[in-house]
């Protein structure tokens, strides 16, 4: 049997993640049915799907079958996809552009944006909580532990304001680099942990792949902020140099744009340091590591 490539494990993934995701979104109820398109637009509307394919790349190479990682590869996938509808609105990143198609709240408007962001943040804990999950109750609480620390002040959440605040300012490369931790990188990180949670690793195996997972996320966004620069907007899917123009602080901004790669560079090479000694197969999640900082999109 051969082994898949990993665009193939890329596709397969975000097909599996996308087709749950819609099934759950088509099954709500028509009471609202602009919030149910505006929650579909959102978190249909193409994308990477990065956090759910680590949720399924880390568990099945961990053992765990992919039934046991689908909810949480959704719910991480709502999180995110919530995420990127509030940053885009006018109050926030002000965006017109997501993935190259107009963001929710100018394919509707700003209320329904913001609706359609908190339903869908509801409904990734409603579907990690979800009674008939094959994972047992205490599993499942971990997972709604730490996904609301990754998403909320500590988090995602906490990293966003310290980006706004932040506009306008010159600040220093530590302050920088714990923004992103936050903003980009815990929730990244997070779904290497819902996998871990889902196989019941050993603590061997949760500080590697943590390591693994703390790098991987920082140079994720490093290497965002080189494709703002070096990428077309065709390319990236939103205005190209829309950081530059928005005067945010950049990693290529404080390091010069080599700088930034080599950054970019070491951080993956530090990820795929920490999974040297670990007893599994883990060249899918090599090859990601790898592909993280050769994308240009």
């Amino acid at each position: 049997m051969n082994t898949p490539t990993l665009f193939e494990s890329i596709t397969n993934y975000q097909q599996r993640v996308d087709a749950i995701l819609a099934k759950k979104i088509d099954a709500l109820d028509d009471s609202a049915t602009q919030l149910k398109a505006a929650m579909r637009h959102g978190a249909l509307i193409g994308g990477k799907r990065i956090r759910p394919f680590l949720v399924y790349s880390v568990g099945e190479m961990l053992g765990v079958p992919l039934e046991k990682l689908d909810q949480a590869a959704v719910a991480i996938e709502c999180i995110h996809a919530y995420s990127l509808i509030h940053d885009d609105l006018p109050a926030m990143d002000d965006d017109a552009l997501r993935r190259g198609k107009p963001t929710v709240h100018v394919a509707f408007d700003d209320a329904t944006a913001i609706l359609a962001g908190d339903a869908l943040q509801t409904l990734a804990f409603e579907s990690i909580s979800d009674p008939s999950s094959p994972l047992c109750a205490t599993q499942q609480l971990q997972m709604v532990t730490a996904l609301a620390k990754a998403a909320g002040y500590q988090g995602m959440c906490g990293g966003q304001a310290i980006d706004l605040s932040a506009t306008d300012q010159r600040i220093e490369l530590a302050r920088l680099t714990e923004l992103h931790n936050k903003k980009t990188g815990a929730l990244i990180s997070c779904a290497i942990e819902l996998a871990l949670i889902a196989a019941q690793a050993n603590n061997e195996t949760k500080v590697a792949l943590t390591q693994y997972g703390q790098a991987l996320g920082l140079a994720f966004q490093v290497q965002d902020d080189i494709l703002d620069i070096t990428a077309s907007t065709e390319e990236i899917g939103k205005p190209q140099g829309s950081d530059e123009q928005s005067n945010k602080s950049t990693f290529p901004k404080l390091m010069g744009l080599q700088g930034a790669i080599e950054c970019a560079n070491q951080l993956i090479e530090d990820a795929l340091s920490a999974l040297t000694n670990l007893p599994y197969n883990s060249q899918l999640i090599e090859k990601f590591a790898r592909y993280i900082i050769e994308r240009r999109i």
